[in-house]
């Protein structure tokens, strides 16, 4: 019987935190310096060789958002209990890496090279493609899926005109410019907290420093975005201390401008505006595109014109993996709409953070935003 999308959410959940606190170590492996890559850091990698560690989890996360299932759906049962089992060879990892080749030989072949088919195409959330129509599509209510990377451009509205009614809506330039700086404590849910509310602090500071220290059990888990390098580190980490690349370092720079978003027009260098719903709500999406990487899409409420979602892509050697940040509950800080929630959901994990109280133009210390130490796990 296949397992419910929550079960599996879950199961892969703890097979993956059981996986990042160190699954497949090599002996000795030392912290991270810069971009360390796949099997520099994990046992028996034999297809998914120079992927960045953090863009290998990406990986892992298609795979399972594909067949609908957990991590143990390939790799050894025991996973979830023996994290060395992660890297034993099983018949269904066997045949993954039998279907990545046929998947990058099409698109060799057909396409260039570019990652056109991926393992979503033909799996869909399922464990065998499907080869049948089916009537429940065709003769069905269609589903719109905001997160999309392809949508109709709205003719007739510009970037411009969805941000300055966005930045209006938060309070305006001249607040915004007011503040320099904000330090904020609430709870943080996840997968790594079984979600339990843990305490976190964030540090931000103009226009695009941020630092988050989530207080876990293990101990701290750390964000780090200095304004042009990022860094994790923690027990929920991949590594002790690795750096964020492409996607994903793209990621941290777009979170911590828009802590200060009077700048969010200069995020990109080309912008394109479409329409769809989010809940049954009209929302608004402007899509950003820079070269090298994948685009981002911004979504703002059409009847409030305040900021709802943000979705970007990174791009893994198995197609591209998307991550989507909600905002919501805005409350006044210092004249200024600011959201009291967001939820981060990417394809191996979905966590949520809730302000409880924020303070603006606090002094900050460089060291706040400083590259984090490696994590070292206390001794017992």
């Amino acid at each position: 019987m296949r397992r419910s999308n929550a079960a599996a959410s879950w199961l892969m959940a703890a097979a993956m935190l059981c996986l990042l606190a160190g699954a497949t170590l090599r002996a000795g492996q030392s912290a991270p310096e810069a971009s360390l890559v796949s099997e520099q850091y994990f046992k028996n990698i034999q297809v998914l060789k120079g992927m960045p560690v953090d863009t290998f989890f990406d990986a892992m996360g298609m795979f399972a958002a594909s067949m609908g299932n957990d991590c143990t759906f390939c790799h050894s049962k025991e996973a979830g209990f023996r994290r060395e089992a992660f890297a034993e060879t099983t018949p269904r990892i066997q045949r993954a890496r039998q279907m990545i080749g046929m998947m990058q030989a099409l698109n060799q072949q057909y396409f260039g090279g570019r990652p056109r088919v991926t393992c979503f195409t033909c799996h869909r959330g399922q464990y065998a493609p499907v080869s049948a129509p089916s009537f429940l599509i065709q003769y069905g209510v269609p589903t719109e899926d905001p997160d999309i990377i392809d949508f109709p451009t709205e003719q007739g509205v510009s970037a411009d005109q969805v941000f300055d009614r966005y930045l209006t809506a938060i309070g305006g330039t001249a607040a915004l410019a007011k503040i320099t700086s904000f330090t904020a404590t609430g709870t943080y849910a996840g997968f790594d907290t079984g979600q339990e509310e843990v305490p976190v602090q964030i540090f931000a500071k103009a226009p695009n420093q941020r630092t988050w220290i989530v207080k876990l059990p293990q101990g701290d888990s750390y964000r780090v975005f200095d304004g042009v390098n990022g860094w994790i580190a923690g027990p929920d980490s991949p590594a002790p201390l690795f750096t964020l690349v492409t996607g994903n370092l793209d990621r941290a720079r777009i979170e911590a401008i828009l802590a200060f978003p009077a700048a969010i027009k200069q995020l990109y260098p080309r912008w394109r505006v479409g329409r769809t719903l989010i809940d049954e709500r009209d929302v608004v999406i402007v899509q950003g595109t820079a070269p090298g990487l994948l685009p981002v899409n911004v979504y703002f409420d059409d009847k409030s014109g305040l900021l709802v979602r943000v979705v970007r892509w990174n791009q893994t050697l198995v197609g591209p993996v998307p991550s989507e940040i909600n905002y919501g509950d805005y409350r006044t800080v210092a004249g200024i709409q600011m959201p009291f929630t967001w939820t981060a959901t990417q394809t191996y994990m979905q966590m949520t953070i809730t302000l409880r109280e924020v303070s603006v133009n606090v002094p900050l210390d460089a060291s706040r935003f400083a590259k984090p130490r490696e994590f070292r796990a206390a001794s017992r």
